[in-house]
């Protein structure tokens, strides 16, 4: 393998990694500020219990999603710095503004919420943590605009004497139809998994019989979060994906193995095709409904992979503009069928539950410990889908994946950090894991640790807790 394969390994492995713990902290900071607030307006302490319980959960994430983000960006210097010298001062611009606004929020106001049990007075710690959360949803969107830049460059200009692209407007950049739609398929995404993250927390302490007040209502808020999340990811998925078909169609047609331009195209179920991907074999459809999808009407024409080719050919000169046809085909499905899988899960809890039971089976209980991996798995192909199904292209139109590698790192340099890497996240990971068993086996804690005449004070006055 060359530089080029080893150096896209690598960026391959640390995001999908990294993006593990993204959508948790997104979702799960929103669920714990609600929790609290809960306790805060109503002083019934099952609330307090389960915010401390899930918020020491939150931080495992949020520590370890840090550590392994900051990888992320200081590969595009070592591995990609003809990308970067091509297109930084466009690519770099939201990333600097993730930094230096975003993260800078989170992390302030986080610090706040972990130090400030026993400093703050409630109202004030209560609204540190609503700022942390909203700090993550910051950073997600400027991310997003980032990535977004890289499927459909917008607001800059090519310098020829300076042979790199500078930016024009950064309003254009933020404010574009592919990250808006993103950023709003993006965060229902994250909050259907941290429901998921939250339920199947809450389905294990109810096994073992820990605090049953409050984590049969813990379970009960993730389940229908859940379901609320995946209408929403739903709605949106179909906004992005008329969006994708715009700007990228031949993303869009190999998302669905649809070879030849169609009319009243149909969405494939199952799709077999030759090993050169130039044409499907045999194949299982519903009619007319990929037009549907792509364009919003049932005789929509959806472009073919053959036809976008000789496009591409006459457009940008000869080459192979074909994506990984088979792997954009599965992760598309994979995406979508592992998230449906997880919604179906919390309908049938929910079912369970509706006359104030818990739910219950011998196989049924123990597999919703399944949850919180449903929807990580669905966010690893969506990913997988966006960014492999954009070869060969690093930035759509405007410079290709092999042209971005840095010309002066070896293969050996990279396959040593891809290795020590791998390793690193393996060892991270068990920390991670570990972390979270232990503070899940403990559980909430009971009442009796509590100061109850503290934390039932008024508005005003200071806690005296702490982790």
């Amino acid at each position: 393998m060359n530089s080029l394969d080893l150096a896209r390994w690598q960026f391959a492995i640390t995001t999908v990694y990294h993006f593990l713990f993204v959508p948790i902290t997104i979702g799960m900071g929103f669920y714990v500020a609600g929790l609290q607030t809960a306790w805060y307006r109503t002083g019934n302490l099952k609330y307090l219990r389960a915010t401390k319980c899930f918020g020491k959960l939150f931080l495992i994430n949020f520590a370890i999603g840090v550590v392994t983000g900051i990888v992320q960006e200081f590969q595009f210097g070592m591995n990609w710095s003809s990308y970067s010298r091509f297109v930084g001062d466009i690519f770099g611009a939201p990333l600097a503004m993730e930094g230096l606004l975003a993260f800078f929020l989170e992390s302030t106001f986080l610090g706040l919420w972990i130090f400030g049990w026993d400093r703050l007075p409630k109202k004030l710690h209560l609204a540190s943590i609503w700022a942390a959360a909203t700090g993550t949803l910051l950073s997600a969107y400027f991310i997003l605009a980032a990535n977004s830049w890289m499927q459909h460059p917008v607001g800059y200009i090519i310098n020829a004497q300076k042979g790199r692209a500078e930016l024009t407007n950064i309003f254009t950049v933020l404010t574009q139809k592919t990250a808006l739609a993103t950023f709003f398929h993006t965060i229902p995404a994250a909050a259907f998994t941290g429901a998921a993250f939250l339920a199947g927390v809450s389905a294990w302490l109810v096994m073992k019989k820990k605090d049953i007040e409050m984590t049969r209502g813990t379970l009960k808020l993730g389940l229908i979060a859940m379901l609320i999340s995946f209408v929403l990811v739903g709605f949106s998925g179909d906004l992005t994906a008329r969006v994708m078909t715009d700007q990228q169609p031949m993303k869009m047609a190999a998302a669905e193995a649809l070879y030849s331009t169609t009319e009243s195209a149909p969405f494939s179920l199952f799709t077999i095709g030759t090993l050169d991907g130039s044409r499907s074999v045999f194949q299982i459809d519903l009619p007319s409904m990929l037009s549907f999808l792509s364009t919003g009407n049932f005789k929509g024409v959806v472009q073919g992979v053959n036809d976008l080719q000789a496009k591409y050919e006459s457009q940008y000169g000869p080459g192979n503009y074909k994506p990984n046809i088979p792997l954009a085909y599965w992760s598309f499905r994979l995406m979508i069928g592992f998230g449906f899988l997880g919604a179906i899960f919390a309908l049938l809890a929910l079912w369970q539950m509706r006359k104030g039971g818990t739910p219950h089976g011998k196989w049924f209980l123990p597999s919703m410990l399944t949850l919180p991996f449903l929807p990580l798995l669905a966010n690893s192909f969506g990913w997988i889908f966006t960014e492999t199904a954009r070869q060969p292209w690093a930035v759509f139109g405007l410079i290709k994946t092999s042209a971005g590698v840095s010309q002066v790192v070896s293969s050996g340099a990279v396959l040593f950090t891809l290795i020590a890497f791998t390793l690193l996240y393996g060892v991270l990971a068990v920390i991670e894991v570990g972390l979270i068993f232990k503070t899940i086996q403990v559980g909430p804690r009971p009442e009796v640790d509590y100061d109850v005449d503290s934390v039932g004070g008024s508005a005003d006055r200071p806690l005296v807790m702490s982790y």
